[in-house]
């Protein structure tokens, strides 16, 4: 068979282990590999480039993808779609292999519903994709976040000052929560959980007056705040909402400082998705494209690899169109007495 492959959305630490996956277990019976370039852009507009052993012998150690990603959406348009399926035709395939989160995995489950012979992988530092419990990159961003939170401990310490970490997760906070508490962070602000301003400046002066005046805050790039007093009304909404727009970190810092917090923030942005995969992020991606390459063999389409616990089952696509996963407020709720 010919198989297709791409990587969509964001890159991720650990892609190029499940594209290694795929191709060593799919050179080896006999198949021929193709990578598209620049996600649903490289089958819209066929851009390829064939893949073989010694392409992805050693590329195990890279982060990112070595075919390239975009953002594009092959659902923009009724013309866009037919060009996605017409260049799957064109290029003579008989499978795709689609590594990518909600979005790429979603747009993937409407071309299969089309008729589309595909198979998918979940991909996304935010561990947001529903129908499994890993995604790839996850776990070395985490790590990511513990490592810049233990360097940004010294200096608050230091100086004794607040410092507010921005931390990726627009709509879910698994990066925030986990990177948190592994990082030690003394209050963790995640979306799924809108917090009170007066509450996080309660558990401060609370530190402070135990003799702990430094903090760190984990917030989360979509977090959402409220505030019972109404003090920070330059920055509050007709509805008491505090308006953080795109900047959470440099905001809550404000409304600290005001409260007479000396207070530093900073976003750690795109390096939570940079640099050389976790362990975690070596060997479950070549474990998930050797089993979609399965799939694939047995014109299983229409379905994810996911992980259950250690184990990888396979799922329908269809469920990642139900919407994102999120954290439980119990889990959040659980550990609220660390930083209470």
């Amino acid at each position: 068979m010919k198989i297709g492959v791409l990587t969509g959305g964001g890159d991720a630490p650990g892609l190029n282990n499940a594209i290694r996956g795929i191709v060593f277990k799919a050179v080896r019976d006999g198949h021929e590999v193709i990578g598209l370039e620049k996600g649903w852009k490289g089958l819209i507009e066929k851009l390829t480039r064939p893949l073989t052993i010694d392409d992805v012998e050693e590329i195990y150690r890279e982060g990112g993808t070595i075919l390239k990603s975009s953002r594009t959406n092959p659902l923009k348009s009724e013309e866009v779609a037919e060009k996605a399926i017409n260049g799957f035709n064109e290029l003579g395939l008989d499978a795709l292999i689609a590594i990518g989160g909600e979005d790429t995995l979603g747009a993937c489950a409407r071309l299969a519903e089309r008729g589309l012979k595909a198979v998918g992988i979940p991909k996304t530092i935010d561990h947001d994709v529903r129908g499994t419990e890993y995604t790839i990159g996850f776990d070395t961003a985490i790590q990511i976040v513990t490592e810049a939170l233990d360097r940004l401990l010294t200096t608050a310490k230091s100086h004794e000052r607040v410092i507010v970490v921005e931390i990726m997760g627009r709509h879910a906070g698994w990066m925030t929560f986990y990177g948190g508490l592994a990082g030690g962070a003394h209050y963790i602000i995640i979306p799924e959980k809108k917090v009170d301003i007066d509450d996080i400046i309660r558990v401060l002066k609370a530190r402070y007056e135990r003799g702990k005046k430094y903090a760190l805050i984990a917030v989360a790039e979509g977090a959402t705040f409220f505030s019972s007093t109404g003090e920070e009304a330059e920055i509050i909404d007709e509805f008491g909402h505090i308006k953080l727009g795109g900047d959470v970190a440099k905001q809550l810092a404000t409304v600290l400082k005001e409260a007479g917090f000396e207070t530093r923030h900073v976003v750690l942005g795109h390096l939570q998705r940079g640099g050389s995969p976790a362990p975690r992020d070596r060997y479950i991606p070549l474990m998930l494209g050797i089993k979609a390459v399965e799939l694939v063999e047995r014109g299983d389409f229409g379905k994810m690899v996911a992980l259950k616990g250690e184990e990888i089952v396979i799922q329908p696509l269809h469920v990642v169109k139900e919407g994102i996963r999120t954290v439980p407020e119990e889990l959040y709720e659980l550990v609220k007495p660390i930083f209470d």
